[in-house]
């Protein structure tokens, strides 16, 4: 039985690789050696030239949001903009809520 695929990404070039999860080992990007980070099986590459989506996609990224299947369906809510997730950093500022659980609030309050 083949092991079920998950998502890696490389910042640096911008760049989306399908791999089978084996655990947590260190991955190197093939273009540029950087390490890859483990996005989840649910995630979707934006465009190479969408820079917007990129640094958003960054954002997420660093503050510990993955892309992981639940089980009624998708990751559930992410932030697409820029503007999104400085509205969810301010909100996390003023409330004192993790920065990654107000990422992914579908609703502020």
């Amino acid at each position: 039985m083949a092991h079920a695929k998950t998502s890696y990404v490389c910042l640096p070039c911008r760049a989306s690789y399908k791999q089978p999860f084996l655990g947590d080992h260190d991955r190197r990007c093939p273009r540029c050696a950087e390490p890859l980070v483990h996005a989840g099986s649910a995630f979707a590459a934006p465009r190479r030239r969408d820079t917007a989506a990129w640094r958003t996609l960054s954002v997420l990224l660093h503050a510990g949001v993955r892309f992981h299947k639940s089980c009624c369906g998708g990751p559930g809510y992410r932030p697409r903009t820029l503007a999104e997730v400085r509205e969810r950093m301010a909100y996390a500022g003023r409330t004192g809520e993790p920065f990654a659980q107000a990422l992914v609030r579908r609703e502020l309050p």
